[in-house]
């Protein structure tokens, strides 16, 4: 099965060239990458430009900076990406971001399961973070999500959601993998590997608590509900920074809801992810019922 790349790159200097290593490394090398740069100021385009020079499998786009800078830019960038595949054959894209490193045999792992489940539209694996961070621990996601740093769409699953859908809020990876799964998709994040996300989620251009009160706007206006909201920032009182992240990812849920924000997803989408998350708190306090430890990535698992 053959696949192929796409990255969007803004300012990645400080990360990139993990990222181009991590690929050029690969035992199953994609059949095209091609790298965005959207706009860079710093030397995130030479240090693209350099490898590929050295490789002709990587291909480097790029696109002028813009005054009206949002998160619309991704879709943006990938699309432009896809531009440039055209006449390329693959069966599988994958997306990944300029901050993410892996082990030689990580995209041949991924490719094969897709290889193996003709439903698998959606593939990729938890992710760790600096600081001991492990998303199948830290996360209430769960196996049926992956997360938007490194995702992998069966090609037939990505045209027939749409692809990336230009939110200028934000939440373009995260409304790409609930879609396929609201379609009947099999979305899956593979327990046995990691991808390594050097950049804390959300805090490219801000620091963590501003991060955690954006990741709570984005609670809202994905349609995420106000219960599960309410579990969540107190589950996350208990994390670093303590009290003050459940309270700002508090706030922003219900500073949005207060000031009424636009939402990004459809209603049917929406009543899709609340019945999700509603099947996660049950499980939650099944588990604490029957007093065993909460397995937050196996929450809600459910076949296709």
């Amino acid at each position: 099965m053959k696949y192929a790349l796409v990255t969007a790159a803004r300012n990645e200097s400080a990360f990139i060239e993990r990222t181009l290593q991590s690929v050029v490394a690969q035992t199953r090398r994609p059949e095209r990458w091609v790298i965005v740069d959207d706009g860079s100021t710093d030397a995130t385009p030479q240090i693209i430009e350099r490898y590929a020079g050295q490789h002709s499998w990587i291909d480097l786009v790029r696109r002028p900076q813009r005054a009206d800078r949002s998160f619309a830019g991704k879709a943006h960038a990938v699309n432009a990406a896809l531009e440039r595949l055209k006449g390329v054959d693959f069966e599988v894209v994958g997306n990944l971001d300029a901050d993410v490193s892996f082990e030689p045999d990580y995209l041949a792992f991924v490719v094969e399961k897709f290889e193996h489940d003709p439903k698998l539209g959606v593939a990729g694996t938890p992710f760790t973070e600096e600081g001991g961070y492990d998303s199948t621990r830290d996360s209430f996601e769960g196996q049926n999500y992956v997360a938007g740093p490194c995702q992998l769409f069966r090609r037939a699953c990505w045209e027939d959601i749409g692809g990336y859908v230009a939110n200028k809020a934000g939440g373009v990876d995260w409304i790409a993998v609930m879609t396929a799964r609201m379609r009947g998709w099999r979305v899956r994040a593979f327990a046995e590997k990691r991808f390594h996300h050097h950049r804390s989620m959300g805090t490219a251009q801000r620091g963590q608590l501003a991060s955690m009160f954006s990741y709570g706007e984005k609670d809202y206006y994905l349609g995420g509900s106000p219960l599960w909201q309410l579990f969540r920032c107190i589950y996350r009182m208990a994390k670093r920074p303590f009290i003050t992240g459940g309270l700002a990812l508090f706030l922003g849920y219900f500073s949005a809801m207060l000031r009424r924000m636009p939402l990004a997803v459809s209603p049917e989408l929406m009543r899709f992810h609340r019945a999700e998350q509603m099947k996660k708190l049950k499980g939650v306090f099944r588990s604490l019922l029957r007093m065993k430890k909460v397995d937050g990535f196996a929450l809600a698992t459910e076949e296709r």
